[in-house]
């Protein structure tokens, strides 16, 4: 390994990937490391290297051959499944490190073998090696069976009993296709089992049944809160989101729209409107979180916050081995909840190509101003859309004004009002009377009178129920 590629290695901090040891770690550490990572996405141990400061200590030349020798029997004796490492030798300077490479394993739960599975396991949290717990367990053994939480039966339930009223309009709305039984098999929705069909958890997510949903996905829900001020010290507005998972995504970002602002920019000789923030970005994050949250995590909800300078979302769950946030241009494509993603893909929630995080990429390139940001903190992963100091906001006007809806026209004026409501939902098929209201400035009948009129003009449609449905323009 050329030395400028360790020298930037050292500048690294230590993750969930990688971890920095001047000596050989003790056996117990070290095989805990060694499950952690074969547990989790896999990392690599360097062993020569000062942590505080960070700087190459070396080994000697004549200990290399019996510290690979040590490392090989520990994780063979205390390890179990067996773990088969990657360990060479690398020379900066005269200086000797021995890298130990641990690959994601197929059979997990990787464990000390005095200890058991149950009480032996280890997953990787940041730059720790943490205790699996019950909840952890099981989902290692689902990923070697190759079954994910949101397929799993819940026996004690007859399909039949599950309602799922708004979830099929939705369906129909966005597919033009009928949820019926044998849909619901297709999309592994319910499950045979015993002769009687049962619903799986992902039927319950998308589901209408508050009691059975609040019973065993208490948190399945979104947090959103809009703080005064740069903390989390007092809020001005918060909404808590707890209905079907399939329609949680867009009162989140109504939610959003409603404290974000619009700017004046200049585009050649015209001057138009622009979100503050890349709100179709925005979009993809919270269904992202939706989608690929960890539902088995409990006391976990998705929390969207908006302060003055940032908007942060946070899901519970690490992210999937596969994916990588810092390769956003390349297209990828991983669920960790198989059955929620082909619904949600049948929806056109998310893309079926991998393109969300290329999206979030080219439309964060229209926004030199917006700072992003991700993490992995504790057993959630968040993301933040941060305004830089460094640069100046665009002019602000007020957040009611549409899109494409000229500068000097009063959106409560009555001849604009009309026009200005075509455009908010054209913008937002989904968007409730009351968001219509909020965003012209406007009261509620001022509102219902408005759209009274324009369908009396067929200039304007609604498509399934108040709740649920969606709004569709008519040319005339």
């Amino acid at each position: 390994m050329p030395m400028i590629n360790v020298n930037k290695l050292i500048k690294m901090p230590e993750g969930r990937r990688l971890e920095f040891k001047e000596q050989l770690p003790s056996h117990s550490d070290l095989a805990k490391t060694i499950i952690a990572f074969a547990n989790d996405a896999g990392g690599d141990l360097y062993i020569g290297i000062k942590n505080s400061p960070r700087r190459i200590s070396g080994i000697e030349e004549d200990e290399l051959i019996k510290i690979e020798e040590q490392i090989t029997n520990i994780i063979y004796t205390r390890c179990c499944p067996l773990i088969l490492p990657s360990i060479t030798f690398l020379s900066v300077e005269d200086k000797h490190i021995i890298k130990v490479s641990i690959y994601p394993g197929n059979t997990p739960p990787y464990h000390l073998k005095d200890k058991g599975k149950d009480k032996g396991s280890y997953i990787r949290v940041g730059s720790s090696n943490r205790a699996a717990d019950a909840d952890i367990v099981a989902s290692l053994e689902r990923k070697r069976n190759g079954i994910s939480y949101d397929g799993e039966l819940i026996y004690w339930v007859k399909s039949s009993d599950v309602n799922i009223n708004s979830f099929k309009k939705l369906y129909k709305i966005k597919t033009n296709e009928k949820i019926d039984d044998q849909a619901l098999k297709k999309l592994e929705l319910i499950k045979k089992q015993n002769g009687k069909f049962h619903p799986t958890r992902a039927l319950i997510l998308l589901s209408d049944n508050s009691n059975l949903k609040n019973e065993l996905f208490p948190y399945a829900k979104i947090e959103c809160a809009r703080f005064k001020g740069t903390s989390a010290e007092e809020f001005i507005d918060q909404k808590t989101i707890s209905g079907n998972i399939a329609q949680q995504a867009e009162e989140a970002y109504n939610f959003i729209l409603r404290h974000i602002n619009k700017g004046a920019v200049v585009e050649g000789v015209y001057t138009v409107s622009k979100w503050e923030y890349p709100i179709n970005a925005i979009r993809e994050v919270i269904r992202n979180a939706i989608t690929h949250r960890d539902y088995s995590l409990t006391g976990k909800d998705i929390k969207v916050a908006i302060y003055d300078d940032m908007i942060e979302v946070t899901s519970p769950g690490l992210l999937p081995a596969s994916i990588d946030y810092s390769q956003m241009e390349s297209r990828q494509s991983d669920a960790r909840n198989k059955i929620i993603a082909i619904v949600f893909k049948k929806l056109g929630l998310i893309d079926q190509w991998g393109n969300g995080l290329k999206l979030i990429a080219d439309e964060l390139k229209l926004y030199q101003n917006i700072k992003f940001n991700w993490r992995e903190t504790g057993l959630s992963f968040q993301v933040q859309f941060t305004k830089t100091k460094s640069q100046g906001q665009p002019n602000k006007k007020p957040a009611s004004v549409p899109e494409n809806v000229p500068e000097n026209a009063p959106e409560n004026a009555p001849e604009n009002r009309l026009n200005n409501i075509l455009v908010l939902v054209k913008q937002n098929p989904q968007i409730s009377m009351l968001d219509i209201a909020k965003r012209l400035k406007i009261n509620h009948k001022t509102a219902k009178r408005d759209i009274q009129k324009l369908k009396a003009q067929n200039k304007l449609r609604r498509i399934g129920p108040d709740k649920g449905g969606q709004w569709k323009t008519v040319k005339v």
